[in-house]
């Protein structure tokens, strides 16, 4: 069996692409399956396209995809399956996914893990934002042989058009990735820790008096974010160390969190959110505290491998108590990383994963 993987970005570079379904090419050629990657947007085109500016050259970048996907239609004669994620092309109504379930009748295996039917548009590139069509998905769902949705917030819009979908949760691999678990009780400094893309600092906003506060109390930590982009806020805080986003360093940074942080805006988008930020802590051994939204309620259960936190207060509250207790934050770690492995690892999820193929 064949599978033709239709993705965004090249490989190894978009979080969503590496623990949705890159993690699992060798277990599916284990499986007895072959595939090939197709990505739309060259490594050229990927290394400016959320920089401001470079106008023309993200516009040749986009036309070149276009003139690739022209090959992968082509080719896609050749496969089984045809695995689409998020989208065949980032611009304009789904032809693409059109021609290949109506005209060449291909079985699609359309994967999101974001609330994409949404505008959410990238702020540097908010030019496109009319030519993004986000209306399509609901059409991509009903062509497609199954769709993988990330989780069930996701997959209850993809069942107003389609009754073959299946819940395929972002995963990770707690065997040759993840495969470390912070040790809370080692001496040195503490780290509050959040990561993320850019466009997810926003979230951060409504924290930072929350950190001022835990900084005019005398605490001792660290306040490190992880990202692409350093952090702007408008109250200085003293704690707070930006550490630029490596793929070779990710673990080894994230290691050094004692405390994780996802808070989230309650809105439509934000339900489509897969607690991303929280699964990965959590599978170092590092709790998570999170807002009350979307999947995060599913992952975390307040008080045992982490907390929800709906209020500032409750934020507050929290973070000094584990900030204090390095028992209480090992046994919420202890079990973190115990749900992790039973519920959102690539070992746990290998079977659920193949099914998307039978």
């Amino acid at each position: 069996m064949r599978i033709l993987f239709l993705t965004p970005y090249p490989p190894g570079r978009a979080p969503s692409q590496r623990f949705r379904f890159e993690q699992y090419l060798e277990i599916l050629v284990a499986h007895g399956f072959q595939y090939r990657l197709a990505p739309f947007i060259d490594e050229a085109t990927w290394r400016i396209l959320y920089q401001p500016g470079q106008a023309l050259q993200k516009a040749l970048g986009i036309l070149g995809g276009f003139v690739r996907r022209v090959g992968h239609l082509l080719a896609a004669p050749a496969y089984d399956f045809i695995f689409i994620h998020r989208e065949a092309a980032p611009l304009g109504p789904p032809v693409l996914e059109w021609l290949l379930a109506k005209v060449l009748r291909k079985k699609i295996i359309y994967d999101f893990d974001d609330a994409i039917w949404l505008p959410n548009t990238s702020e540097v590139n908010k030019a496109a934002a009319s030519l993004k069509f986000h209306h399509k998905v609901a059409y991509i769902c009903r062509w497609a042989y199954k769709n993988s949705c990330g989780n069930v917030y996701l997959a209850s819009y993809a069942q107003q058009f389609s009754s073959h979908v299946i819940v395929n949760p972002t995963t990770i691999d707690t065997v040759h990735l993840h495969n470390k678990v912070r040790n809370q009780l080692a001496p040195g400094p503490l780290v509050i820790g959040w990561t993320g893309t850019h466009s997810t600092l926003k979230y951060l906003l409504p924290l930072v008096p929350v950190i001022a506060q835990l900084e005019a109390e005398g605490h001792n930590f660290e306040f490190r974010i992880i990202s692409n982009h350093a952090p702007v806020f408008d109250q200085p805080l003293h704690s707070l160390r930006f550490v630029p986003w490596q793929k070779d360093t990710e673990i080894t940074d994230l290691l050094t969190f004692h405390i994780g942080l996802m808070p989230l805006e309650d809105d439509l988008w934000a339900k489509g959110k897969c607690a991303f930020k929280a699964l990965q802590y959590m599978a170092l051994g590092v709790p998570a505290l999170v807002s009350p939204v979307g999947m995060n309620t599913e992952v975390v259960q307040d008080g045992y491998n982490g907390y929800i936190c709906s209020e500032t207060h409750e934020w507050l509250q929290r973070l000094r108590q584990l900030l204090t207790d390095a028992a209480h934050r090992q046994s919420l770690g202890n079990a973190a990383r115990k749900t992790i492995e039973q519920r959102y690892s690539v070992q746990a999820n290998t079977p659920n994963f193949i099914e998307l193929f039978s």
